[in-house]
């Protein structure tokens, strides 16, 4: 029998209690640029259930979320296809930490910051559950994919590229 284990609250398990979405809790050591591999490993999860949040922006620096199954990587092309943008990239380390408020490795799409919006892999959505960061280094949160187009409005998009 696995030993419940609490996370001190963080802003996006603050935003999850508050609109009362049910959501378990997983802790992992983490590891610098582990990813979501590692944790996937660590924590006996598909990595493809394991969603990554990533800050990015457009060409006018305009920063956006991309949630991504956590073994495959944006095509930006085909996201700024699909967005209006002439182009989107990654943000620099600094500039996704001071946009979500998190530190990039625990960022979170829930609680950020900066409201910003939010472009979801489709695929994630067909998912019986996932698992994305409940806001720190080391600490995931399972919950309904669907969560994350009713609490935030994500857009579903098609810009899944294999690794």
């Amino acid at each position: 029998m696995q030993k419940k284990v609490h996370v001190s609250e963080t802003p996006a398990t603050a935003m999850l209690r508050a609109h009362s979405i049910a959501f378990t809790e997983h802790p992992y050591e983490y590891l610098e640029h582990g990813g979501a591999e590692h944790s996937a490993e660590v924590l006996g999860l598909d990595p493809s259930a394991v969603v990554k949040t990533l800050v990015m922006q457009d060409e006018k620096a305009v920063p956006l979320l991309v949630l991504m199954h956590g073994n495959r990587k944006v095509s930006t092309k085909n996201l700024a296809r699909q967005v209006g943008a002439k182009s989107i990239e990654p943000c620099a380390p600094a500039t996704a930490n001071r946009h979500s408020g998190y530190l990039v490795g625990g960022t979170s799409p829930f609680g950020t910051k900066r409201k910003m919006p939010v472009y979801i892999e489709q695929t994630i959505l067909g998912l019986p559950r996932i698992w994305i960061n409940g806001g720190r280094r080391g600490y995931l949160v399972g919950l309904a994919p669907v969560v994350c187009t009713q609490l935030l409005a994500a857009t579903p998009v098609h810009c899944a590229l294999d690794l």
